[in-house]
């Protein structure tokens, strides 16, 4: 699907909207999801994939699976932007596994980075993502660094227990108490 820019009119507030219309078959209301949405969720796969090509890839993927799966999002479990870049998330991660590396250094977690401009600026200067930032840095710094690998590279418990030389039980432990910690942390903030 090519992209398109949005358009001045729409707002975040009206991804709910379109995500309950998408559902119901409307393609108009879908073509303006995109509009709305693409440029964010272009920027999660580009930071977590590195790799423009795979990047439009798993976008494109992503919008197939918001067309087929519109119905399963729930207003009173998520925001529509939080489903929408879950299933970005969720499908990166997928990509990932499948081409993963034996072991993932800290080269490899600093090279996801980019501080080049992309169509995904605007998402890393949306305020979920201030918010968001500000709430992981309330965390401590093991676990922070594993709350933060688990999500950009998908690593397992297990990855993660090896990596830090803690027990499998303690990592899981670190892993429940860090995202309690951001739900409680990134309701307080809204």
């Amino acid at each position: 699907m090519p992209r398109m820019a949005p358009t001045q009119s729409e707002e975040p507030g009206d991804a709910e909207k379109l995500l309950i219309a998408s559902a119901r078959g409307d393609r108009t209301a879908f073509t303006a999801l995109y509009r709305l949405a693409s440029a964010r969720l272009f920027g999660v796969c580009m930071v977590m994939l590195g790799e423009r090509s795979e990047a439009e890839d798993a976008l494109q993927e992503v919008f197939i699976s918001v067309w087929r799966h519109a119905q399963s999002f729930d207003p009173a479990r998520a925001s529509a932007m939080t489903w929408l870049v879950t299933l970005a998330r969720n499908r990166c991660i997928d990509r990932l596994r499948q081409r993963r590396p034996a072991e993932l250094d800290d080269t490899f977690l600093h090279g996801l980075a980019d501080e080049r401009p992309t169509p995904g600026a605007s998402a890393e200067s949306s305020q979920e993502r201030h918010r968001l930032e500000r709430c992981l840095d309330q965390l401590e710094g093991n676990q922070k660094a594993a709350v933060r690998a688990a999500f950009f590279t998908g690593a397992t418990y297990n990855e993660l227990a090896q990596r830090c030389g803690v027990p499998l039980a303690t990592m899981k432990s670190w892993i429940r108490r860090s995202l309690v910690k951001l739900r409680i942390c990134l309701d307080r903030s809204v």
